[in-house]
């Protein structure tokens, strides 16, 4: 278990990695030049990360852990012990992902601990696919992913399906132990993951019922039973939950650099986020000035106006990705994006990106680059086996989620909006929005601030008004970041990022005379998959992040 009297804050270093300076002579015995020892080591690393199941659940019990931790000292040492001598750039890059994510199984384990700090952890049902190449945040093993099956379903799917709901009773029956911890605020706000979750269970007793497959009504039965009982079990025990639910600075800081591979500290990225909201704010403003004369952009006002807005956006944006040489374009990227244009929502119960969108949708389909993203990874996927799937912990935020963010400027820059300038004014005002809430997550990690008044910074210091409008997307994103830290930052911070590695890139390719282009730049990006940038950047320049090494040698100690 985690003891503070192993952590030097000098040094970052936990318990766990005594253990690899004891064995240092066993390292320099077993070094090794192959690279398909990293593969092989990676493979068994995922299969261990999954848990052992505990009555056909998933095992987060503090007792399994223990038992779990040598092999994890195991894999450490193996991987400290390769010897790298001439490896090229994209194979040392993947045994930093390795590193990145055997730090990311000791961090949970002995900080984070969303299974005894954070009920939504135990939230097991999923509507919707995520954006990203993971769920965000931390998520169980095993979660039954409902956007996956259509309804009706097959014989093999409900048999899928039954296996699916089995597990929730007895994860919920373990959380009721597991649960020790005592953050207050990821607390309560977790509850309400749980009443969604058994809203959604409720939600499928009809068509459920027309499979007149007993075993599966039974099982969804028990499975809305069980979520019930314990939803009113964490009602009950959240009035002795005292404690602050923020990482503080200097763990924080430890994580960001050492699992996610961003080098910057709690207080650099306060800084940068700080800059990126009053050059948001300012750009605005710039930007209405300049367009004073215009008319404003009107509002879709039904449902055939907002899908007429909502086509001839999407086909200006991918004829323009093609027309302006931005990228490589895959006939994929049209139906990934059209199966997300969205839909006519009325006014009065608009959230933030619904103000936008039915203003011009453009700003958002750049985001929604995340699409073409996940597209990438089915079609194309990367030939390196160690990023082919989605790297654990959210360690893909500052690439996926600063990627997205940073081509909405990026695309502003390169003239996507030059025919309707009132779109870049959407722009800014969802920077504003992501600098704001990322802002104000970082002081609720810090614990200088609850998680109502981080949304306090979220709301007011967006433009317009647009995050006073529905409070759900608010308490959900901040919920969210708090649960996994970094994760709010990760658009502003990974958006800053990518910025470097363009820069760093058009140097190195002026320097050797050579043209830099979008294109060349997105193409090489996307092709090196969802790591996190600074990896990338290294990839894309031959140049290795400095950080990295004290990384490294950090892991040693």
């Amino acid at each position: 278990m985690y003891d503070k009297q192993f952590y030097h804050p000098g040094q970052h270093m936990f318990k766990p990695f005594l253990l690899i300076s004891v064995l240092g002579c066993s390292i320099i015995a077993n070094a090794s030049t192959d690279f398909h020892e990293l593969e092989q080591l990676f493979e068994e690393w995922r299969t261990f990360e999954t848990p052992p199941l505990h009555e056909g659940a998933p095992d987060y019990r503090a007792t399994t852990f223990a038992l779990r931790e040598p092999q994890w000292a195991a894999f450490k040492r193996r991987l400290l012990a390769m010897d790298r001598n001439g490896w090229s750039v994209p194979e040392q890059v993947d045994w930093f992902v390795v590193l990145a994510e055997l730090n990311g199984f000791d961090f949970n384990h002995n900080v984070l601990k969303p299974w005894a700090r954070d009920p939504a952890f135990y939230k097991q049902v999923w509507t919707y696919q995520s954006d990203v190449p993971a769920h965000e945040g931390p998520t169980p093993h095993f979660v039954t992913e409902l956007w996956t099956y259509d309804f009706p379903l097959s014989e093999a799917e409900q048999h899928r399906l039954n296996t699916d709901l089995s597990r929730i009773p007895p994860l919920q029956q373990q959380a009721r132990k597991n649960l020790t911890g005592n953050a207050r605020e990821l607390w309560v706000a977790g509850i309400r993951d749980l009443r969604t979750q058994h809203q959604v269970l409720t939600g499928l007793t009809a068509v459920i019922q027309t499979s007149n497959n007993p075993a599966l009504i039974n099982t969804l039965q028990q499975a809305i039973e069980s979520t019930a009982d314990f939803i009113v079990w964490l009602e009950q025990q959240a009035a002795g939950k005292t404690g602050p639910s923020g990482l503080g600075k200097t763990q924080y800081s430890w994580y960001q650099k050492h699992v996610h591979l961003v080098p910057m500290s709690w207080q650099d990225e306060v800084r940068l986020l700080q800059r990126e909201l009053d050059r948001a704010w300012a750009s605005l403003k710039l930007e209405e000035h300049r367009n004073r004369k215009l008319p404003q952009l009107p509002s879709a006002a039904n449902a055939a106006e907002y899908d007429a807005l909502a086509k001839r956006s999407a086909d200006y944006f991918l004829n323009w990705l093609k027309d302006e040489d931005i990228l490589t374009y895959k006939d994929y990227f049209k139906p990934a994006l059209y199966r997300h244009l969205g839909q006519f929502v009325p006014a009065e119960t608009r959230h933030f990106f619904y103000i936008g969108s039915h203003l011009d949708p453009t700003p958002l389909y750049a985001h929604f680059y995340h699409w073409f993203e996940l597209a990438i990874m089915v079609n194309d996927p990367n030939p390196r086996l160690i990023r082919q799937k989605a790297l654990l912990y959210n360690i893909f935020d500052s690439r996926n989620e600063g990627t997205a963010t940073a081509v909405e400027e990026t695309f502003l820059h390169a003239g996507l909006y030059d025919h309707n300038p009132r779109a870049k004014e959407i722009v800014w005002i969802m920077l504003a929005q992501r600098a704001a809430r990322g802002l104000g997550s970082l002081y609720a990690h810090a614990n200088d601030m609850t998680m109502e008044e981080a949304g306090n910074i979220h709301m007011n210091w967006t433009p317009r008004g647009w995050m006073k409008t529905e409070k759900e997307l608010l308490i959900f994103e901040q919920h969210l970041y708090l649960r996994q830290p970094g994760y709010g930052t990760s658009y502003v911070t990974g958006k800053a990022l990518l910025e470097r590695a363009m820069a760093q890139k058009a140097k190195e390719d002026e320097a050797q005379g050579h043209e830099f282009t979008l294109k060349s730049f997105f193409d090489e990006l996307n092709a090196i998959g969802g790591i996190p940038i600074a990896l990338g950047t290294w990839e894309l320049t031959g140049i290795k992040p400095a950080f990295l090494e004290e990384v490294e040698a950090e892991a040693r100690q």
